[in-house]
């Protein structure tokens, strides 16, 4: 088994227990000492960094959410002088005010420690090319995979998003053998490599590191076979570091959280209660080891589970499942709630439908209305008008057995619904909620 940082990676659970307690009451004592915002909610919790004493006290301590970081915009939560930031990132603002990050050196350092663990549990070496297709700038995407091959010492191939046809091209001539990319574009770049006559065999191509959005094992398995790699799930988020907060192994069984940088929760999301192991809620995370931007249980509102027992892989690291969906992407239908990743792996069940789809929810006469457009296979495309009824049927039923709403299903021509080369949008609400 191949992992960068044994020590760490297969550390005891009784040995990540008191180094966790350690960093904790360390990280408690500096966002008291130096973030107004957490002194004055632990002051009206009636709390004071003493009353931390290990990981067991984590639930005294108030939460965090994105609504506190826009709050405070933009430095207003950092722990570590603006002299001692190197760096700043922020998330796209696409719900709101931007979220502000910011990195010490130390901070650098931590993340290109967990991103090399994140691509050596993909399989990447000294010996490989990665080419890193997220996006550079102030997304986080980019650069945390970027220092991460650059720690492993592999060959960095840093061509950011876009320009599909040229990606192939370097792929195929300056021979990569790990893509690191949105789920979606990757699939997409099958695609484009279809329309450009390029097959899966002339690639080096062994290993792909997909996040940045929900996807499913369905869409895994079809990446898989599209580019003739193993397709790993990663998992991070800017305001807890970037990418590299966990991953998966070659057992596919679960993404490995860095736990001595990242304590996890799982909560209910109505009641904020903590959840046992093995219970699907809330994902919320306490940085341990941050010095900019240290975050005391940010909710994440990502939907997902822990298990704590040992991986094949021979890791300890607590796993979380995939993220099915978060708690502000859900979607509410008839009192339905309802996850695109539900649909997800209903569409991707047919052969005859690629994967790209798009859900349309409405409201018609004060009733819900959800319309799923999926795109037909050329072969299909071409067929009998029959044919294609009788599969948007078939569709049909099958979503309504599934999430037990019913649908309205329409296949539509190959290439009709808009790609992307970051986060694929699946969702459009026209309601007036």
């Amino acid at each position: 088994m191949q992992y960068w940082n044994p020590v760490f990676e297969c550390m005891s659970r009784e040995e990540m227990r008191k180094l966790q307690s350690e960093r904790l009451v360390e990280t408690v004592k500096r966002v008291y000492h130096n973030v107004p915002h957490y002194r004055r909610k632990m002051q009206e919790r009636g709390l004071e960094p003493g009353d931390i004493k290990s990981a067991d006290d984590l639930s005294k301590l108030p939460f965090t959410s994105k609504q506190d970081l826009r709050d405070t915009y933009p430095y207003g939560m950092f722990a570590a002088p603006l002299s001692e930031i190197v760096r700043i990132h922020a998330s796209s603002g696409t719900t709101g005010k931007q979220t502000v990050v910011g990195y010490t050196r130390k901070d650098i350092d931590t993340w290109s420690e967990v991103m090399a663990r994140t691509l050596a549990s993909a399989g990447a070496t000294r010996e490989s090319f990665i080419q890193v297709a997220y996006g550079y700038g102030l997304f986080t995407g980019g650069l945390g995979v970027h220092y991460g091959a650059e720690r492993i010492g592999a060959s960095v191939i840093p061509i950011s998003g876009g320009n599909t046809k040229r990606q192939i091209q370097i792929m195929k001539d300056f021979g990569t053998t790990l893509l690191a990319c949105t789920p979606s574009y990757a699939l997409y770049m099958s695609e484009v490599m279809e329309e450009m006559n390029v097959k899966k065999e002339e690639l080096k191509l062994k290993a792909g590191v997909f996040g940045a959005e929900p996807w499913t094992d369905t869409m895994r398995k079809e990446i898989e076979e599209r580019l003739n790699i193993a397709a790993i799930d990663i998992y991070g988020l800017s305001e807890v570091i970037g990418p590299g907060v966990a991953s998966e192994c070659m057992c596919k069984n679960g993404l490995h959280i860095q736990e001595d940088h990242f304590i996890p929760e799982i909560i209910d999301p109505a009641t904020g209660e903590p959840l046992p192991p093995g219970e699907k809620g809330e994902l919320v995370f306490t940085t341990i080891t941050k010095e900019g931007l240290p975050l005391i249980r940010y909710r994440t509102r990502d939907i997902s589970s822990l298990n704590y027992e040992k991986c094949q892989c021979g890791r300890t690291l607590v796993r979380m499942t995939k993220v099915t969906g978060r708690t502000d992407d859900m979607i509410i239908i008839r009192g339905v709630n309802v996850f695109p990743t539900q649909l997800e792996s209903v569409l991707l069940e047919f052969g005859e439908v690629n994967p790209h789809y798009l859900l349309i929810v409405d409201r018609v006469n004060n009733l819900d209305t959800l319309e799923v457009w999926v795109e037909m296979t050329p072969s299909l495309f071409s067929d009998e008008v029959r044919r294609i009824e009788d599969l948007e049927r078939r569709i049909t039923r099958e979503i309504e057995s599934t999430i037990g709403i019913s649908a309205k299903v329409k296949l539509v021509e190959p290439k009709t619904i808009e790609r992307s080369e970051g986060k694929a949008r699946r969702v459009i609400d026209k309601r007036k909620l």
